[in-house]
Protein backbone atom coordinates (compact mmCIF):
# COMPACT_ATOMS: atom_id res chain seq x y z
CA UNK A 1 0.00 0.00 0.00
CA UNK A 2 1.41 3.86 -1.07
CA UNK A 3 0.91 5.96 1.92
CA UNK A 4 0.46 9.69 1.18
CA UNK A 5 0.47 12.41 3.87
CA UNK A 6 -1.69 13.42 6.27
CA UNK A 7 -3.00 16.67 4.58
CA UNK A 8 -4.31 13.85 2.02
CA UNK A 9 -5.55 12.14 4.74
CA UNK A 10 -8.08 14.78 5.73
CA UNK A 11 -8.78 15.60 1.93
CA UNK A 12 -10.19 11.87 1.44
CA UNK A 13 -12.12 12.31 4.79
CA UNK A 14 -13.89 14.82 3.80
CA UNK A 15 -14.55 14.16 0.46
CA UNK A 16 -15.58 10.88 1.39
CA UNK A 17 -18.18 12.58 3.92
CA UNK A 18 -19.67 15.27 1.25
CA UNK A 19 -19.65 12.61 -1.28
CA UNK A 20 -21.71 9.84 0.61
CA UNK A 21 -24.31 12.57 1.25
CA UNK A 22 -24.08 13.43 -2.35
CA UNK A 23 -24.58 9.61 -3.02
CA UNK A 24 -27.97 9.58 -0.77
CA UNK A 25 -29.00 12.70 -3.07
CA UNK A 26 -28.34 11.45 -6.22
CA UNK A 27 -30.78 8.52 -5.52
CA UNK A 28 -33.20 10.61 -4.97
CA UNK A 29 -33.26 12.41 -7.82
CA UNK A 30 -34.41 10.58 -10.42
CA UNK A 31 -37.99 11.23 -7.78
CA UNK A 32 -37.81 14.37 -8.56
CA UNK A 33 -37.64 14.79 -12.51
CA UNK A 34 -41.62 15.17 -12.69
CA UNK A 35 -41.46 18.50 -11.01
CA UNK A 36 -39.79 21.14 -13.41
CA UNK A 37 -38.93 23.33 -10.56
CA UNK A 38 -37.67 20.13 -8.18
CA UNK A 39 -34.40 18.86 -9.57
CA UNK A 40 -32.85 22.08 -9.88
CA UNK A 41 -33.53 23.81 -6.70
CA UNK A 42 -32.79 20.10 -5.09
CA UNK A 43 -29.86 19.97 -7.12
CA UNK A 44 -28.44 23.29 -5.89
CA UNK A 45 -29.05 22.42 -2.34
CA UNK A 46 -27.12 19.62 -2.43
CA UNK A 47 -24.08 21.25 -3.96
CA UNK A 48 -24.35 23.62 -1.58
CA UNK A 49 -24.52 20.97 1.23
CA UNK A 50 -21.72 19.05 0.03
CA UNK A 51 -19.46 22.76 0.02
CA UNK A 52 -20.71 23.13 3.53
CA UNK A 53 -19.91 19.40 4.36
CA UNK A 54 -16.12 20.02 2.95
CA UNK A 55 -15.73 23.24 4.24
CA UNK A 56 -15.84 21.83 7.66
CA UNK A 57 -14.51 19.55 7.93
CA UNK A 58 -10.91 21.20 6.25
CA UNK A 59 -11.54 23.83 8.75
CA UNK A 60 -11.12 21.47 11.86
CA UNK A 61 -7.63 20.23 10.41
CA UNK A 62 -6.66 23.76 8.66
CA UNK A 63 -7.87 26.46 10.76
CA UNK A 64 -5.73 29.52 9.52
CA UNK A 65 -6.48 28.40 5.60
CA UNK A 66 -8.68 30.25 3.02
CA UNK A 67 -10.73 28.92 0.31
CA UNK A 68 -11.70 29.85 -3.27
CA UNK A 69 -15.31 28.10 -3.31
CA UNK A 70 -17.30 27.31 -6.52
CA UNK A 71 -20.45 28.31 -4.71
CA UNK A 72 -19.51 30.31 -1.98
CA UNK A 73 -16.90 32.65 -3.15
CA UNK A 74 -13.45 33.33 -1.12
CA UNK A 75 -13.23 32.66 2.12
CA UNK A 76 -9.93 34.72 3.43
CA UNK A 77 -7.54 32.61 5.25
CA UNK A 78 -4.09 33.39 6.63
CA UNK A 79 -2.49 35.03 3.71
CA UNK A 80 1.22 33.27 4.64
CA UNK A 81 -0.40 29.75 4.38
CA UNK A 82 -1.64 27.72 1.39
CA UNK A 83 -5.64 27.86 0.64
CA UNK A 84 -7.89 25.16 -0.66
CA UNK A 85 -9.66 25.35 -4.21
CA UNK A 86 -13.00 23.31 -4.27
CA UNK A 87 -15.87 22.29 -6.19
CA UNK A 88 -18.02 20.25 -4.51
CA UNK A 89 -20.11 18.94 -7.41
CA UNK A 90 -18.65 18.77 -11.26
CA UNK A 91 -20.76 17.44 -13.27
CA UNK A 92 -24.12 19.35 -11.70
CA UNK A 93 -25.87 18.89 -15.09
CA UNK A 94 -24.84 15.23 -15.59
CA UNK A 95 -26.41 14.53 -11.55
CA UNK A 96 -29.32 16.70 -11.81
CA UNK A 97 -30.07 14.17 -14.75
CA UNK A 98 -30.15 10.88 -13.35
CA UNK A 99 -26.34 10.67 -15.08
CA UNK A 100 -23.71 8.93 -12.76
CA UNK A 101 -20.43 11.08 -13.59
CA UNK A 102 -19.58 13.83 -11.18
CA UNK A 103 -17.28 14.56 -8.90
CA UNK A 104 -15.76 16.24 -5.88
CA UNK A 105 -12.35 18.39 -6.63
CA UNK A 106 -10.33 19.99 -3.91
CA UNK A 107 -7.14 20.97 -4.27
CA UNK A 108 -4.07 22.53 -2.30
CA UNK A 109 -2.44 25.74 -3.55
CA UNK A 110 0.51 27.29 -1.70
CA UNK A 111 2.23 30.73 -1.81
CA UNK A 112 5.76 30.34 -3.19
CA UNK A 113 7.76 32.66 -1.12
CA UNK A 114 9.64 35.35 -2.20
CA UNK A 115 8.16 35.09 -5.82
CA UNK A 116 4.17 36.08 -5.57
CA UNK A 117 3.28 33.09 -7.15
CA UNK A 118 1.05 30.61 -6.12
CA UNK A 119 1.26 26.34 -6.73
CA UNK A 120 -0.73 24.14 -6.79
CA UNK A 121 0.93 20.96 -4.82
CA UNK A 122 -1.98 18.87 -3.90
CA UNK A 123 -4.78 17.43 -5.81
CA UNK A 124 -7.61 14.87 -4.84
CA UNK A 125 -10.86 14.29 -7.46
CA UNK A 126 -13.12 11.83 -5.97
CA UNK A 127 -15.94 9.91 -7.73
CA UNK A 128 -18.55 8.86 -5.26
CA UNK A 129 -20.87 6.77 -7.44
CA UNK A 130 -18.00 4.67 -8.37
CA UNK A 131 -15.99 5.00 -5.15
CA UNK A 132 -12.64 5.94 -6.99
CA UNK A 133 -10.46 8.25 -5.17
CA UNK A 134 -7.97 9.82 -7.75
CA UNK A 135 -5.55 12.11 -5.89
CA UNK A 136 -1.29 14.00 -6.52
CA UNK A 137 1.37 15.34 -4.31
CA UNK A 138 3.58 17.50 -5.95
CA UNK A 139 7.10 14.95 -7.16
CA UNK A 140 5.36 11.80 -5.57
CA UNK A 141 3.21 10.96 -8.78
CA UNK A 142 -0.39 10.50 -8.77
CA UNK A 143 -2.47 7.71 -8.15
CA UNK A 144 -6.36 5.82 -8.47
CA UNK A 145 -6.19 4.15 -4.36
CA UNK A 146 -2.88 2.71 -4.21
CA UNK A 147 -2.05 2.23 -7.70
CA UNK A 148 -0.09 4.68 -9.42
CA UNK A 149 -1.21 6.63 -12.40
CA UNK A 150 0.88 7.20 -16.15
CA UNK A 151 -0.55 9.15 -19.00
CA UNK A 152 -0.85 6.72 -22.51
CA UNK A 153 1.74 6.17 -24.31
CA UNK A 154 0.07 6.49 -27.58
CA UNK A 155 2.40 8.62 -29.78
CA UNK A 156 -0.13 8.94 -33.33
CA UNK A 157 -3.58 11.29 -33.62
CA UNK A 158 -5.20 8.42 -35.49
CA UNK A 159 -5.32 6.02 -32.49
CA UNK A 160 -6.30 8.43 -29.59
CA UNK A 161 -9.63 9.31 -28.24
CA UNK A 162 -9.48 13.10 -26.51
CA UNK A 163 -12.01 14.47 -24.15
CA UNK A 164 -13.15 17.82 -24.44
CA UNK A 165 -16.43 19.99 -23.16
CA UNK A 166 -18.51 21.57 -25.56
CA UNK A 167 -19.97 25.07 -25.18
CA UNK A 168 -23.74 25.19 -24.44
CA UNK A 169 -26.69 28.08 -23.38
CA UNK A 170 -24.68 31.28 -22.22
CA UNK A 171 -21.56 29.44 -21.63
CA UNK A 172 -18.40 29.19 -23.30
CA UNK A 173 -17.26 30.32 -27.20
CA UNK A 174 -19.22 28.55 -29.93
CA UNK A 175 -17.37 29.54 -32.76
CA UNK A 176 -13.99 29.44 -31.40
CA UNK A 177 -14.75 25.66 -30.08
CA UNK A 178 -15.95 24.89 -33.50
CA UNK A 179 -13.08 25.70 -35.12
CA UNK A 180 -11.09 23.88 -32.97
CA UNK A 181 -13.27 20.50 -32.84
CA UNK A 182 -12.86 20.72 -36.88
CA UNK A 183 -9.11 20.64 -36.78
CA UNK A 184 -9.01 18.19 -34.06
CA UNK A 185 -11.94 15.72 -35.24
CA UNK A 186 -10.73 14.23 -38.54
CA UNK A 187 -7.48 13.17 -37.19
CA UNK A 188 -8.56 11.47 -34.17
CA UNK A 189 -10.04 8.18 -33.58
CA UNK A 190 -12.63 9.67 -31.55
CA UNK A 191 -14.03 12.58 -29.11
CA UNK A 192 -15.54 12.11 -26.11
CA UNK A 193 -17.81 14.53 -24.09
CA UNK A 194 -18.48 13.61 -20.40
CA UNK A 195 -19.71 16.84 -18.69
CA UNK A 196 -16.96 17.20 -15.74
CA UNK A 197 -13.90 18.60 -16.36
CA UNK A 198 -11.87 17.29 -13.44
CA UNK A 199 -12.76 13.57 -14.24
CA UNK A 200 -11.78 14.32 -18.26
CA UNK A 201 -8.15 15.37 -16.35
CA UNK A 202 -8.21 12.42 -14.23
CA UNK A 203 -9.28 10.08 -16.84
CA UNK A 204 -6.06 11.97 -18.99
CA UNK A 205 -3.72 11.09 -16.00
CA UNK A 206 -4.71 7.47 -15.67
CA UNK A 207 -4.42 6.93 -20.10
CA UNK A 208 -8.34 6.18 -20.34
CA UNK A 209 -8.27 9.30 -22.77
CA UNK A 210 -5.41 10.01 -24.66
CA UNK A 211 -5.52 14.07 -24.58
CA UNK A 212 -8.54 16.46 -23.61
CA UNK A 213 -9.24 20.68 -24.80
CA UNK A 214 -11.25 22.74 -23.19
CA UNK A 215 -12.04 26.58 -22.59
CA UNK A 216 -14.19 28.56 -20.07
CA UNK A 217 -13.00 26.76 -16.84
CA UNK A 218 -12.85 27.70 -13.62
CA UNK A 219 -9.77 27.20 -11.23
CA UNK A 220 -12.02 24.48 -8.95
CA UNK A 221 -12.86 22.82 -12.92
CA UNK A 222 -8.92 21.62 -12.94
CA UNK A 223 -6.94 22.92 -9.88
CA UNK A 224 -6.51 19.29 -8.87
CA UNK A 225 -6.55 17.71 -12.39
CA UNK A 226 -3.71 19.40 -14.17
CA UNK A 227 -1.40 18.47 -10.91
CA UNK A 228 -2.95 14.93 -11.73
CA UNK A 229 -2.10 15.18 -15.54
CA UNK A 230 1.84 16.45 -14.86
CA UNK A 231 2.76 13.77 -11.78
CA UNK A 232 1.31 11.46 -14.22
CA UNK A 233 4.00 12.76 -16.67
CA UNK A 234 1.71 14.02 -19.03
CA UNK A 235 1.73 18.02 -19.99
CA UNK A 236 -0.93 20.57 -19.66
CA UNK A 237 -0.65 24.15 -20.71
CA UNK A 238 -3.17 26.96 -22.10
CA UNK A 239 -3.81 27.04 -25.88
CA UNK A 240 -0.53 29.14 -26.35
CA UNK A 241 1.10 26.17 -24.67
CA UNK A 242 1.99 28.29 -21.67
CA UNK A 243 1.60 27.67 -17.93
CA UNK A 244 -1.76 29.66 -17.22
CA UNK A 245 -4.07 27.34 -18.04
CA UNK A 246 -5.97 28.31 -14.80
CA UNK A 247 -5.76 32.21 -15.44
CA UNK A 248 -6.58 31.66 -19.23
CA UNK A 249 -9.06 29.29 -18.11
CA UNK A 250 -8.42 26.98 -20.72
CA UNK A 251 -6.80 23.50 -21.29
CA UNK A 252 -4.73 21.38 -23.37
CA UNK A 253 -3.78 17.87 -21.93
CA UNK A 254 -2.18 14.74 -22.82
CA UNK A 255 1.72 13.10 -23.14
CA UNK A 256 4.50 14.88 -24.89
CA UNK A 257 3.64 13.73 -28.29
CA UNK A 258 -0.17 13.91 -28.52
CA UNK A 259 0.14 17.57 -26.27
CA UNK A 260 2.26 18.72 -29.02
CA UNK A 261 -0.05 17.67 -31.67
CA UNK A 262 -2.94 18.98 -30.11
CA UNK A 263 -1.08 22.13 -29.40
CA UNK A 264 -0.48 22.87 -33.05
CA UNK A 265 -3.56 22.05 -34.25
CA UNK A 266 -5.79 24.25 -31.54
CA UNK A 267 -3.41 26.76 -32.55
CA UNK A 268 -3.54 26.66 -36.19
CA UNK A 269 -7.41 26.51 -35.58
CA UNK A 270 -6.88 30.00 -33.52
CA UNK A 271 -5.26 31.97 -36.08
Amino acid sequence: MVSHSGLLTVMERAARKAGSKLRRDFGEVEHLQVSRKGPADFVSKADQQAEKTLVEELQKARPDWGFLLEEGGVIEGDPTKPRWIIDPLDGTTNFLHGIPHFAISIAVEEPQYGSGKREITTGLIYQPVTDESYWAEKSRGAWRHDQRLRVSARRDLADCVIATGIPFMGHGDMAQWTRIYGAVAPSVAGIRRFGAASLDLAHVASGRYDGYWESGLQPWDVAAGLLLVREAGGFASDFRGGDQSIERKEVIAGNDAIHSKLHKLVAGALR
